[in-house]
């Protein structure tokens, strides 16, 4: 369900790109670092997004630097370090860990199983330093899977959980910000939720899979769709955000949506529909 959340790189200008990238490796290199090298194959731009919302938020020291890596071996890449870029690495990885286990219950994934395993030794720390976050993830998660087995039929419901999840994955403190920072999430989650049912429906009705939305057009869930986002931004806009408000208004207002046309592109091309 991850994978929206991300920015339309044609709309940004180079220097914004380069810090776009810059907490991007900064998050992975973080992932590394605090963890392994396995936890990072579940590294999603998703948690450049949470990075950087907090960071124009707190504004905490940067540091920065340059490395080249396994996936870059040859040209070292930029990249940046604070506190809101370690704490998306770790709920990148709690993210990772959770999901795991569920592929591993509900599907008897082998990958899954030995990813979780890997991942393991570092939960115990992050769920003591991240309770509330952990909890909900798990239990999120969890909730999802149950009420996807049992085929809900109400599509508020599923988007909800994962509404929820999105919600406490926002609030890093709780603290001032909170309550604004939980609601935006809370409208980002369901937006997500959704626009995956979306881009997935004609290949899950192909497949006989589930899929949360009824009827036989997906797209006569955009407005519910723009609806979700408008919730979003209207407590977004509420936060006193300066700093990289540019690439955050363009994730939000733009990338979203370019990333939810491409999987819909893609889906009708491996469909044999009309593009």
């Amino acid at each position: 369900m991850f994978g929206f959340v991300t920015a339309s790189l044609s709309e940004l200008s180079e220097e914004q790109k380069k810090r776009y990238s810059a907490v991007y490796c900064g998050i992975c290199r973080r992932i590394r670092v605090q963890h392994s090298q396995l936890a990072r194959l579940g590294l999603s731009y998703d948690m450049a997004f949470l990075a950087l919302l907090l960071m124009s938020l707190y504004e905490p020291e940067e540091q920065q630097g340059s490395r080249a890596c396994h996936l870059h071996p040859i040209k070292p890449r930029p990249w940046l370090d604070n506190d809101c870029i370690r704490y998306a690495a770790d709920m990148n990885v709690a993210l990772s860990y959770y999901k795991c286990l569920d592929d591993w219950r509900d599907d008897r994934k082998l990958s899954a199983k030995l990813i979780a395993s890997g991942l393991k030794n570092r939960m115990g720390e992050l769920e003591k330093r991240y309770s509330r976050q952990c909890a909900a993830i798990a239990d999120c998660i969890r909730e999802l899977a149950a009420l996807e087995k049992a085929h809900c039929q109400n599509p508020d419901e599923t988007a909800g959980c994962f509404g929820r999840l999105m919600a406490e994955l926002l609030v890093w403190k709780e603290d001032f910000w909170a309550r604004e920072l939980r609601q935006m999430g809370m409208a980002l989650g369901r937006f997500v939720y959704l626009a995956d049912a979306v881009a997935d429906w004609h290949r899950d009705r192909k497949k006989g899979k589930f899929n949360p939305l009824p009827g036989e057009d997906p797209q006569q869930w955009d407005d519910y769709l723009v609806m979700a986002m408008g919730r979003c931004t209207a407590h977004f806009e509420r936060l006193p955000l300066v700093q990289d408000k540019e690439i955050l208004n363009n994730i939000l207002y733009s990338g979203v949506w370019t990333s939810l046309r491409q999987k819909r592109k893609q889906e009708d091309k491996e469909d044999g529909r009309p593009l």
